[in-house]
């Protein structure tokens, strides 16, 4: 599929609205990795170069929120070889078509819902959702900063099983 990228993953690893909180986004991380996360997707609201740094050397892809600088933190990040698919990532993974985007830019979201994928992936709401709207399911996994709930998701594509995992406080 033109514009998509292909991923062969079994399990997907989601975070969200880290908010420049370093230490736990590393515990978020090996959470995720823990769980069997092949791939890990930020969601957005990286917050600081500190937590960019975290990422480096991982199987990672990232958009950028609202809180982020969106110019300096492109050019930090690919600096140091990490995926930046900026405002929104088009995925094929598992057979299912996954579009993902931090969730703050109404327009992304318009012609995310136009393409018609199985998921729409967002953050930006530090809210979990997992939602199917006329036959796309929007997943959102919580936030890692800013929450009642400190929370990483995974997602199996080709199942469709989303799994919550909290991270302790």
């Amino acid at each position: 599929m033109s514009g998509w990228t292909t991923l062969q993953d079994d399990r997907i690893g989601l975070l969200s609205d880290t908010h420049g909180v370093v230490d736990r986004t590393e515990l978020a991380i090996e959470c995720l990795l823990k769980a069997g996360a092949t791939t890990i997707l930020h969601l957005g609201d990286l917050g600081s170069e500190q937590v960019i740094d975290q990422l480096v050397g991982l199987p990672v892809r990232l958009v950028f929120g609202n809180v982020d600088q969106d110019r300096a933190f492109s050019t930090y990040a690919s600096r140091l070889d990490l995926v930046v698919d900026h405002p929104t990532m088009r995925l094929c993974v598992g057979g299912r078509r996954i579009i993902a985007t931090h969730g703050h830019l109404e327009t992304e979201m318009a012609q995310a819902v136009e393409a018609r994928p199985d998921f729409i992936i967002h953050g930006h709401s530090h809210l979990i959702r997992d939602e199917t709207l006329d036959g796309i399911r929007f997943l959102n996994p919580g936030a890692v900063h800013r929450a009642a709930v400190w929370s990483v998701a995974t997602l199996e594509p080709a199942t469709g099983r989303f799994s919550v995992i909290e991270l302790p406080r």
